[in-house]
């Protein structure tokens, strides 16, 4: 069963108000995937395709203790980054991009993570999303990575509505104001992952409530014992 969209697009005014609630609620957001250094983030985002960040920590631990950078990770060889993270799905085929990312690197990058799109993209494993994700944590650029989480509010809040992850992420880049939309990525993901979850949005706990356009957030409020909803429903 898919999840209702909004009734109609949030107004820029609404987007800023429900951005603000977001990050009053939650002013330290912040990635929840353990890095150090550009490389050790892009390796993790790769990883964390179709896997929990928590899943995905657990098995860098390991890898990047033995392999902290790219000469090392080649030195441990595509069987030897995937016996580090088999628990985690597609494991064979993010290993031969790991290792396949990690000798780009070095012919072309002398090591380093680069910090322009073009050249992101053209690693092995790197989409548009974890462009985004790198150039947003690692350079501090205002880019609005759109994963599974993100997708699911641009269109349930109608905070930007899309049929695909781009148009989303052109609808919030245009109706998020400038000076929050880099850290919006992470008040976003976040909000998603415990507040505004897929199959059960906790519409009772939610920040950004009033300027939200879900058409059964009532409803979903309701469904809370009266004692917490008053203030929402005042």
């Amino acid at each position: 069963m898919t999840t209702p969209t909004a009734r109609r697009p949030m107004t820029k005014p609404e987007a800023r108000r429900f951005i603000t609630a977001l990050a009053d609620a939650n002013p330290d957001a912040k990635s929840e995937l353990d890095f150090t250094n550009p490389f050790t983030l892009l390796v993790a985002v790769v990883l964390s395709a179709q896997a929990t960040d928590k899943s995905v920590n657990k098995v860098t631990a390991g890898l990047f203790a033995e392999a902290p950078d790219p000469a090392a990770m080649l030195r441990l060889g595509e069987a030897g980054i995937a016996a580090h993270i088999r628990t985690i799905g597609l494991w064979r085929a993010k290993a031969h991009n790991v290792f396949l990312l990690c000798r780009q690197l070095l012919d072309h990058h002398g090591g380093d993570v680069p910090s322009d799109r073009a050249s992101l993209e053209a690693l092995p494993g790197v989409g548009r999303k974890t462009a985004n994700v790198v150039l947003n944590v690692a350079f501090g650029e205002s880019a609005m990575a759109v994963d599974t989480h993100i997708f699911r509010i641009g269109n349930r809040t109608g905070l930007a509505p899309g049929r695909t992850t781009r148009e989303v992420e052109d609808g919030l880049v245009a109706r998020i104001p400038p000076d929050m939309l880099r850290p919006a990525h992470h008040w976003l993901i976040l909000h998603g992952r415990y507040v505004c979850k897929a199959r059960a949005p906790e519409c009772w706990r939610c920040p950004g409530y009033d300027p939200c356009q879900f058409p059964e957030k009532r409803a979903r409020l309701m469904l809370h014992p009266p004692a917490s909803q008053n203030a929402l429903l005042s």
